[in-house]
């Protein structure tokens, strides 16, 4: 029975090595369907349910697991691990055994990668999937067959450019109105990470030279990853450093997780499940990676959509990136393009402006960051071919039928940008990589303000939006384009219902 949403399309760039070593162990995830459909009080926020209720009512059934592993076990492949909650299984057993299990042929191909000259060597298959007859419509997705790279880092370094200005974080925190008396104490922060690591030296020096206190920060590993600094900060240390610093400095009291995961299909989707299911279960999610809509199978992305949702029914807040390449974010073929996940509509799309402060520190002017015209990035955006759209975003004039892109915005360009410290040298780095962590920040402050979660804070941030109209708690961006898009009054697929007014903000939610 063919699993048609795991077509894989062919990667044009790759060269073929040869076939797969069909001796070699691999883990792979496979996930089930639930027990029952998450209602949509769950999913569009103000309900929650606690990992045991979701567990219990939305999860996998216990004779789904037992069929799955009846089923493999005939193909020499073993359940190793079972999460009913996040509805994954972890799959054990040779190359040859899964491309036999799931009726495909496995290569080996090098592909080229921002972050490996070289490139990389993985993993590689094309078309669709075929599952035993006993598993139609008990499996949603078989993730880590192919381990190609899925997602980019959405960070800029900044050039050496005459003009630019950087800032610290605190100082930006401050510029949106941050609220006093918190500090996202009690509240833990989960943040995705597929690459790179940090050495706790850089967090000592970057938070002494702010004068700030250093946060809890520990680490995940999941389905292999580790902290591994490369000791490049052009590389993904970069990332790394600048999720970690930037949600620190403005939330330095909230305990940070950081799931490092590989940057596959599998580990995405795989890190941001066990963040959403942990304990404590965290207040917010940050992820700053992600690529195209249309690079991802239909069976991962709804995997990873799916993962959003039981966040967002926990009473999580996940945080996404939109991206730095623009409206056809990266992509050649001249049409407009959405980032993913940052288009799921369980997730608080985080888009890109230029920011200057005057001497006192006050914003002088915010527009939407694009620097393509001198060779840079622009922050993404614009309407999902994939998913369509929210109930709660239907006043805002989206100019088309799908969900809109970005939802909030802040300062991302390098021009300026951050002040970090990676791999013992201080930088400047921008792109929205950094939104996504600061408006993380800024929800546990809110939290730890109202006392209670904000799941799904956009279905508050746009209650009766209308076009055209600025909304309440944010500054409303209006100049500026990222390509196809321009800004103007009210919401826009650039910088979405603006930059964070915190001040206002405490009194909305």
């Amino acid at each position: 029975m063919e699993l048609a949403a795991s077509h894989r399309a062919p990667l044009p760039a790759s060269t073929v090595l040869g076939p797969a070593d069909p001796h070699e162990r691999i883990e792979v995830s496979v996930y089930l369907r639930r027990r029952q459909p998450l209602p949509t009080d769950l999913t569009t926020g103000g309900h929650y349910v606690t990992r045991d209720e979701l567990r219990e009512r939305y999860g996998a059934d216990e004779a789904d697991v037992d069929r799955v592993g009846a089923a493999l076990v005939r193909h020499n492949l073993a359940v190793v691990a079972a999460d009913t909650g996040a509805r994954r299984l972890t799959i054990s057993g040779t190359v040859s055994a899964f491309s036999e299990a799931f009726g495909t042929a496995v290569s080996t191909v090098r592909t080229p990668h921002r972050f490996a000259p070289e490139g990389l060597v993985h993993r590689y298959r094309t078309g669709p999937l075929n599952l035993p007859d006993a598993l139609s419509g008990v499996v949603t997705a078989v993730l880590g067959i192919d381990n190609r790279p899925q997602a980019c880092a959405q960070f800029r370094i900044a050039p050496e450019a005459a003009g630019a200005v950087s800032y610290t974080a605190p100082q930006v925190g401050a510029a949106y109105g941050f609220p006093k008396g918190a500090n996202g104490a009690g509240h833990t922060l989960a943040i995705i990470e597929l690459g790179g690591g940090f050495a706790h030296s850089d967090l000592n020096h970057y938070f002494s030279g702010l004068k700030l206190r250093q946060p809890s920060v520990t680490v995940v590993g999941v389905d292999g990853g580790a902290n591994s600094p490369t000791g490049d900060p052009s590389g993904p240390d970069g990332e790394v450093l600048l999720d970690i610093e930037v949600a620190g400095a403005l939330a330095p009291g909230a305990a940070q997780v950081v799931y490092f995961a590989p940057n596959t299909d599998q580990g995405f989707v795989d890190a941001v499940a066990a963040a959403a299911h942990a304990t404590p279960t965290p207040t917010a999610i940050s992820i700053s990676w992600g690529g195209p809509e249309d690079t991802w199978t239909a069976q991962a992305r709804d995997a990873l959509d799916q993962a959003c949702a039981d966040a967002v029914a926990l009473g999580v807040t996940v945080l996404a990136a939109a991206g730095d390449n623009g409206s056809a974010d990266g992509e050649t073929d001249g049409a407009a393009h959405c980032d993913f996940p940052a288009s799921s509509p369980h997730v608080l799309a985080c888009g890109g402006t230029r920011l200057a402060l005057t001497a006192s520190g006050a914003i002088s002017s915010e527009t939407v960051w694009n620097d393509s015209a001198t060779g840079g990035g622009a922050t993404g955006g614009g309407v999902s071919k994939v998913f369509p759209l929210p109930l709660w975003q239907a006043g805002a004039g989206v100019p088309a039928a799908g969900r809109g892109v970005p939802d909030v915005a802040a300062n991302a360009d390098p021009a300026s940008g951050y002040k970090i410290y990676v791999d013992g040298r201080a930088g400047v780095v921008g792109g929205t990589s950094a939104v996504a962590p600061l408006w993380a920040a800024l929800v546990c402050r809110l939290a730890e303000l109202s006392g209670k979660p904000l799941g799904l804070v956009q279905s508050t941030l746009y209650s009766g939006v209308a076009a055209g109209v600025a909304q309440r708690g944010l500054h409303d961006i209006t100049s500026g384009t990222n390509g196809a898009y321009a800004a103007g009054p009210g919401w826009d697929a650039c910088t979405g219902l603006g930059s964070p007014d915190g001040a206002a903000l405490v009194s909305i939610l």
